[in-house]
């Protein structure tokens, strides 16, 4: 099995969330979230975050505006819609539902390897 395909699908599997959490924040160019997610080490190349963006706005989670550039062309700025502040909102329980599932059954397995009778209780 190979690790690097198993990392990458779970990166996947969170990628929405993290981009909806910080448009969530407010108004935001493609390419602060790029940045962002770079400095959270979830690297998100512009290949995989445009079809994403285009997706999210199909689905009227989405929406942007256009700001005209000094220096090059207009810029495309994504905010959430009401539509796309539900949808975070239960992606948000979605994601504590599991992070505290995954959490209790790692701090069980820690648990069980540094005292094995922790199995039986």
């Amino acid at each position: 099995m190979n690790i690097e395909n198993t990392q990458s699908q779970m990166r996947k599997g969170v990628l929405e969330f993290c981009i909806l959490s910080i448009i969530k924040r407010g108004e935001v160019y493609p390419s602060d979230i790029i940045e962002e997610m770079k400095r959270a080490n979830l690297n998100i190349l512009e290949g995989t975050l445009y079809p994403l963006l285009t997706r999210l706005k199909n689905a009227d989670l989405l929406t942007y505006r256009w700001v005209e550039s000094t220096g090059g062309p207009p810029r495309k700025y994504f905010s959430l819609t009401d539509k796309g502040a539900g949808f975070y909102a239960e992606l948000q329980a979605t994601w504590n539902e599991l992070a505290n599932a995954v959490h209790a059954l790692t701090q069980n397995e820690q648990a069980i390897a540094t005292n094995p009778n922790n199995f039986n209780q």
